[in-house]
């Protein structure tokens, strides 16, 4: 049996208010046009739904066991729409982003309390990979934005590249290595120097790499690490020279110096990346509005 939402949603407010005035009022259709609709439905079921006298309309047998499966039906909908409306009013909703460890704690995090003291009600959801990794998520439609670091050749042409700010990868060290303050390296020079680095699989890893090898330099990293708070600690304690995004580091840390290189680091950026056929929810609109 074909069936038609229209007459169901007209008998649903009939039903509920015992009225046909009143379903028409709150319809917004004429007395006629219920009267003809309700008819309509009888027809179709092969049964009464409404006895009706003068002054009064009750449900028959048949309605009540209609209005019992009706009811439920149309509360479900009436909570989605209430549902829709709390998310576009950000009483409530999600917004996940998928970001590396060093973004998310040196750049997201105060973003992050900021929007959440503005909207208590939406939930965070954090996704930790490399930037590259992040890029699979996005595509997968596993996350709603990513940040990543650029340049990141994993970025596809459906994507959308929303530019934040520049940084510089920067070279530090701890005072173990304490002769190289005032100097001036080059490239080729830090072969001489245990380089804790990122691991390979990272962009900025990759981005260096490509920077040596422009520069007819190829160097093995004596460590290398999936955390930029690591390589930090490392460099504290002495255990080399580390190669690290600028804003990851602490202006007024006084453990750690840097390293001047007499090669001009090209600078990076870094990015919200977003899916172009995925519209975003009001949620992850008004964060992104802050940063």
């Amino acid at each position: 049996m074909k069936l038609n939402y229209e007459l169901y949603k007209v008998f649903y407010y009939v039903a509920k208010n015992l009225s046909f005035s009143k379903a028409a009022g709150e319809l917004y259709i004429s007395q006629s046009a219920v009267s003809q609709n309700i008819k309509a439905l009888e027809k179709k079921l092969q049964t009464e739904l409404f006895s009706r006298s003068t002054k009064n309309v009750f449900l028959t047998k048949s309605g009540r066991i209609l209005f019992e499966h009706i009811e439920p039906a149309f509360n479900l909908i009436k909570n989605g729409e209430k549902n829709i409306e709390e998310i576009n009013s950000l009483q409530r909703g999600e917004i996940h982003i998928g970001a590396n460890d060093t973004i998310s704690k040196d750049f997201l995090l105060p973003y992050l309390n900021q929007f959440h003291r503005l909207y208590p009600e939406i939930n965070i959801k954090i996704t930790n990979r490399t930037s590259s990794r992040c890029v699979d998520l996005l595509e997968q439609n596993a996350v709603d934005f990513i940040i990543s670091n650029l340049p990141n050749k994993k970025i596809k042409d459906n994507m959308e590249v929303r530019e934040i700010f520049e940084f510089e990868d920067v070279f530090i060290f701890g005072d173990n290595y304490s002769k190289l303050k005032g100097k001036e390296l080059h490239f080729k020079d830090l072969k001489d120097y245990q380089l804790l680095m990122l691991e390979k699989k990272t962009a900025t890893r990759k981005f260096f790499d490509e920077l040596l090898a422009d520069y007819g330099v190829e160097i093995e990293a004596a460590v290398e690490l999936g955390s930029v708070d690591l390589l930090i600690e490392m460099a504290k304690i002495g255990l080399g020279i580390a190669n690290v995004p600028q804003y990851s580091l602490k202006s007024d840390d006084q453990e750690i110096f840097e390293l001047k290189i007499k090669e001009k680091l090209p600078k990076r950026k870094l990015a919200v990346v977003l899916n172009k056929n995925i519209p975003l929810s009001k949620a992850s609109e008004k964060f992104l509005q802050l940063i």
